[in-house]
């Protein structure tokens, strides 16, 4: 009987016996330190230069950062409100903003800027427009009510859409006030989509207007 044999400098299938067995997947892990912050946003804002702390806190957090922002505001410095958002979108840490009472006008954008937003019971929020006095010629006082304003509709267009509908960011921009409560405010935030992209910081800077503020 005739016996095949192997062609020579053909390699010939391993035996099984010299297979490794599959012994599952291994876990690579690294671990980080978690570095947890929080401020307290309590009473009116006030000029930016009262908050020089919270900014270099946000600029400077890394990934693994926990930053809690817990608000009860009335609202107060357009300027300061701005520059706390700015910060917020631009930093690295998971930035958690906390509604404890109330965060009107001002305070409202910075609750909504957060990277995720929490809201205990019995607490409101409120929209409306910029207060603002002017002073000047009165072509100067004309140019700078169009520029704010153009400014402000903005802003709250990028912070509030789509937590507020168009229609009621129209209504505010035309002097209504818009209240809502926890109920309202949990309704609103559950309709959204679980992640919400992160937008960037602006890069220009806008001029301060004369004791422009929200609140």
């Amino acid at each position: 009987m005739l016996q095949r044999t192997p062609d020579r400098g053909r390699r010939g299938e391993p035996e099984e016996e010299e297979l490794e067995p599959f012994g599952g997947l291994v876990r690579y892990e690294r671990h980080m330190p978690i570095h947890q912050v929080s401020y307290y946003l309590c009473g009116e804002l006030q000029d930016p230069q009262y908050y020089t702390e919270l900014y270099y806190t946000l600029r400077t957090a890394t990934e693994t950062d926990l930053i809690y922002l817990h608000i009860n505001s009335p609202g107060g410095d357009f300027n300061t409100g701005l520059q706390i958002i700015n910060n917020m979108l631009a930093s690295e840490a998971h930035v958690v903003t906390v509604l404890e009472a109330r965060a009107y006008s001002m305070a409202a954008f910075i609750f909504l800027s957060g990277d995720e937003l929490v809201v205990h019971d019995n607490c409101q929020l409120m929209f409306h427009t910029y207060s603002s006095s002017f002073a000047g010629k009165g072509s100067e006082q004309l140019a700078e009510v169009h520029a704010l304003g153009n400014w402000f509709e903005k802003v709250a267009t990028r912070i509030c859409t789509p937590f507020l509908s168009p229609t009621d960011i129209t209504h505010i921009l035309q002097g209504s006030d818009l209240w809502m409560d926890s109920d309202e405010i949990r309704k609103r935030l559950g309709r959204l989509k679980p992640a919400r992209p992160r937008a960037a910081a602006p890069r220009q800077t806008a001029p301060r207007t004369r004791q422009a503020r929200e609140g």
